[in-house]
C-alpha cells in the first residue's frame, strides 16, 4: 500500500515540483512568462529570487521568481514553402 501511494501520489507531486524549480531557474530577460495567478508579462529583469516583470509598456513590477508557472515559447519562424498546383485550392463553379 505504501508503494502504491509513493508512485501514484509522492513520486509524480516531486517530480513537477523539480521541474518547476528548473523552468524557474532558467528564466532569463526577454523570456514571455505567466505567472501562477495569470498575469503574463515579459521578463525585463532578473536577480537572485526577484524577477521584474513588464506587465504593461513602461510598467514594471518586482515579482518572487516562483510565482512563474510556465515560459510561452515563441512561435517558430516559418518560412512559407513555395505551393504546387496540386496544393493550391481549386474554386469550383456552381450552376454549370
Amino acid at each position: 500500500m505504501a508503494a502504491l501511494m509513493y508512485f501514484m501520489i509522492i513520486r509524480p507531486q516531486s517530480k513537477r515540483r523539480k521541474e518547476a524549480m528548473e523552468l524557474q531557474r532558467n528564466v532569463s530577460v526577454g523570456d514571455e512568462v505567466v505567472t501562477v495567478v495569470g498575469l503574463h508579462a515579459k521578463v525585463a529583469g532578473v536577480e537572485d529570487d526577484i524577477i521584474s516583470l513588464e506587465i504593461a509598456p513602461g510598467v514594471v513590477a518586482r515579482y518572487e521568481r516562483a510565482t512563474v508557472a510556465r515560459v510561452i515559447k515563441a512561435p517558430a519562424e516559418e518560412t512559407p514553402a513555395e505551393t504546387t498546383e496540386a496544393e493550391t485550392p481549386q474554386v469550383i463553379e456552381q450552376g454549370r
